[in-house]
């Protein structure tokens, strides 16, 4: 069972709108027939003719939004033919407007191939720009040894899962190791950097012995990527987690995020950690990255946010209250349901601020000991 929640669009819906590539709404195609009726009927139920057989020639351009080619090549010989009828009295003034509504449906149909040709490619980018963002940030087990996990992704770029943030929860020989972070920029443009960054944190999992190296690996994996392309300046905030074998610690690395929110009981808490400067700039020293242990006790979470859900603001330019929010949704629902609560906090977030224009990344870590053997302490 997986408990990651890419979430493409806002409540739901696509957020680019039908004016920015996503399907025209249901209105956008009943409007041709529904013009069609309406002339036809207007025309049958006056006593007398009436002039509006120029309202038919808006139909070939309204097919093309939402239509194929052939459809609209369909609705336009429709609108030629009734034009002729001559009970529909719609001939008139005479010729010179029937040629011209002839005209405006080949034309109709020129483009909504084209129109089509186009919206095929987009959905076939869309389509592998998702795949590749599934293929970077895979879903998350239900369960990483000794702590439950559950992820919540939503991309800033407008109908697209594609986003810099990034998260990962892996076990290893020094225990069940976290990272939540976030690259400079969006899009496409950000997926090479947060696969350079996972490739880097999995490696770091399996062969360095404190959370304070993993940083410094980190670190300087972006400065190397840096390096290596003209003009760039990349770097990411993250936030790195170690668990205990036993899941009653844990040791927290914080190089630019927001900390982590605990929560226990009915309170959360900002964990009190010393940040550290974000990754790629080189001066995560692993010598000098200030490690936090933290104890944990049985019930307790652990949460973590990115940017995009502590700098969301409302329309008064308000900050969203995270810890009194997330106290309040954490007491509704199954307490070990993490994946319920991230949900949540996501339908307050967006009630909260409609137009969030950042990636929100949610990460939800239960630490669960029934059940496992001690493995030792936690590494210092």
């Amino acid at each position: 069972m997986w408990k990651t929640f890419l979430l493409p669009s806002r409540r739901g819906e696509d957020r680019r709108g039908w004016l920015r590539g996503a399907p025209p709404p249901r209105w956008v195609k009943v409007l041709p027939l529904a013009l069609i009726v309406a002339v036809c009927g207007a025309t049958l139920a006056a006593p007398d003719p009436v002039d509006v057989g120029f309202l038919l020639g808006a139909i070939p351009p309204l097919a093309v939004l939402s239509y194929s080619p052939v459809a609209t090549a369909l609705l336009g010989g429709t609108v030629v033919a009734l034009l002729t009828v001559p009970a529909f009295h719609l001939d008139r003034p005479g010729d010179t407007d029937l040629l011209t509504v002839v005209f405006v449906a080949v034309l109709s149909v020129f483009v909504s191939f084209v129109r089509s040709r186009r919206d095929t490619q987009l959905d076939l980018e869309r389509t592998v720009a998702e795949a590749a963002q599934r293929a970077v940030v895979p879903p998350l087990p239900e369960r990483v040894g000794a702590v439950g996990c559950a992820g919540l992704y939503r991309a800033a770029q407008r109908g697209t899962l594609v986003g810099g943030d990034f998260f990962d929860v892996r076990d290893g020989p020094f225990g069940v190791r976290a990272v939540m972070g976030d690259v400079q920029g969006h899009g496409l443009s950000a997926v090479a950097t947060v696969a350079s960054l996972l490739g880097a944190f999995r490696e770091a999992v399996l062969d360095r012995p404190d959370l304070a190296s993993v940083a410094g690996r980190l670190d300087r994996r972006l400065l190397v990527d840096s390096a290596d392309a003209r003009h760039a300046e990349l770097f990411a905030t993250a936030a790195l987690l170690e668990f205990s074998a036993d899941a009653l610690q844990v040791r927290i690395v914080v190089c630019g995020n927001p900390p982590p929110v605990l929560l226990r009981g009915a309170r959360a808490t900002e964990v009190d950690v010393t940040p550290w400067t974000p990754l790629g700039l080189g001066l995560a020293d692993a010598g000098t990255i200030t490690t936090r242990t933290l104890a944990l006790r049985p019930g307790d979470r652990l949460f973590l946010a990115s940017d995009g859900v502590v700098e969301a603001r409302d329309a008064d330019g308000a900050f969203y209250p995270l810890c009194e929010r997330l106290a309040a949704l954490a007491q509704e629902g199954d307490p070990a349901d993490g994946a319920g609560l991230a949900e949540r906090l996501w339908a307050d977030l967006v009630r909260f601020s409609p137009d969030v224009e950042d990636d929100v990344t949610m990460l939800v870590l239960t630490p669960r000991t029934e059940g496992l053997r001690m493995r030792g302490p936690l590494r210092r």
